[in-house]
């Protein structure tokens, strides 16, 4: 397999995003082309710290000392990131975030405590790459911001439903020790051989939770998309509902985290891109109204919470 620092940004995003990519499609080319060369760098970043490209630690320690000392970088990748981050103008202090959320997951062991703990790290992971995709869709309206950070966390939360068992078999518990009574990665492994144990309802307990939880970031986060242009409300409004839909199917197999994860075919894709074209009349027929700051209280301190 050939490594993503290899790939060019299109053949990245087909790869290894293949919703964002049907998405990207409605982008137009500028911002689409953009939107590929955010996504390929952010993939590199994770791989860096799933240790998927050799010395991946070490290298995304660098690159945060690097950008937060606002100097140039010997990092190859950072090194050919850094034109296209000063053309877009892209925030020094969400990228730095972005990289203490990676950092959080080349841990050993990744075993979060609260709800709050849950929220701020799907902001790091997540909620910053809304918050660079502004810049990338040429959304000059700053109201956005608090809304792009609640479509990214929606995302990442359905990222944590999907992928329970596999992030447990990498010694990662994302869903909060709180609500599972502090589950350690490997019982979660265990109680997958025995999905009617009560260690695996506790599991099945919290998925749902965290969908519903997801629900509420993806409607805020689908009030926003009036900041947007046109082209870009639509492809995101695309990626959201294509997103989303993982999270329903997951729902309509009784929250069944043990049985792999769930993919979205070309028809559901189909079906979440004729609803996203029926949102397009809300930007001249609603207003949002003023950001819920209910869904940003454990995110005080951080870039554009409210």
């Amino acid at each position: 397999m050939i490594s993503n620092e290899k790939l060019e940004p299109q053949d990245s995003l087909r790869s290894n995003g293949k919703s964002f990519y049907w998405a990207s499609r409605f982008l137009g080319s500028r911002m689409g082309h953009n939107a590929a060369r955010l996504y390929a760098f952010c993939r590199l970043l994770d791989d860096m710290a799933d240790s998927d490209v050799p010395d991946g630690t070490e290298r995304l320690k660098i690159i945060h000392a690097d950008l937060s000392q606002n100097r140039s970088s010997d990092d190859p990748a950072f090194s050919k990131f850094q034109p296209f981050m000063r053309d877009m103008k892209f925030s020094q202090d969400v990228l730095t975030a972005l990289i203490e959320g990676l950092l959080q997951d080349s841990a050993n062991e990744v075993c979060l405590s609260g709800e709050a703990d849950l929220l701020v790290y799907a902001y790091r992971v997540a909620g910053t790459v809304g918050l660079l995709m502004c810049d990338v869709l040429e959304c000059a309206d700053t109201k956005a911001k608090a809304y792009a950070v609640d479509l990214g966390i929606g995302m990442q939360l359905t990222n944590i439903a999907r992928d329970v068992f596999e992030d447990a078999l990498m010694g990662r518990r994302y869903i909060p020790g709180e609500w599972v009574n502090d589950l350690s990665p490997d019982a979660i492994c265990l109680a997958a051989r025995e999905p009617d144990g009560l260690a695996a309802q506790q599991v099945r307990a919290a998925v749902k939770r965290l969908l519903k939880l997801a629900d509420k970031f993806y409607m805020s986060g689908a009030r926003g998309y009036r900041y947007l242009p046109w082209r870009a409300h639509l492809g995101i409004a695309v990626a959201g509902l294509i997103y989303r839909q993982i999270g329903v199917q997951l729902a309509r197999r009784g929250y069944a985290w043990h049985e792999g994860r769930q993919v979205t075919s070309k028809t559901s894709k189909l079906c979440c891109s004729i609803i996203a074209f029926s949102s397009l009349p809300t930007r001249i027929m609603s207003h949002p109204g003023p950001h819920d700051q209910e869904l940003h209280i454990h995110l005080k301190g951080l870039p554009h919470a409210s």
